[in-house]
């Protein structure tokens, strides 16, 4: 089960600042190698995520979403690999089964 306040408030402390404070635990936010997008890496429920600024040059949806200026953060389960959500200028979508 997802916290939907948790990805909400990982989403706006990961794109305004530079570091995510999440039960507790104050995670440094990084960028990644190749297209210098933010993420941050973060517990919630036992279990590791990881949370993606959206790349604004994908053709998705979530790209476009970027391109216009939309805050788009993707959220990955780094044990499964699997993407779980997204929050869009804090609104979350859940992926899957778990949207249900």
């Amino acid at each position: 089960m997802f916290d939907e306040e948790v990805l909400k408030s990982v989403a706006a402390q990961m794109m305004s600042g530079k570091q995510v404070n999440s039960a507790g635990k104050k995670e440094r936010v990084e960028r990644t190698s190749s297209q210098r997008l933010k993420t941050v890496r973060f517990e919630m429920n036992g279990r590791e995520y990881q949370a993606i600024e959206q790349n604004p040059e994908k053709p998705s949806r979530w790209g476009k979403l970027a391109r216009e200026g939309r805050q788009v953060v993707q959220f990955r389960d780094v044990e499964s690999g699997k993407y779980v959500a997204a929050v869009v200028d804090g609104k979350v979508t859940l992926y899957g089964k778990r949207a249900k």
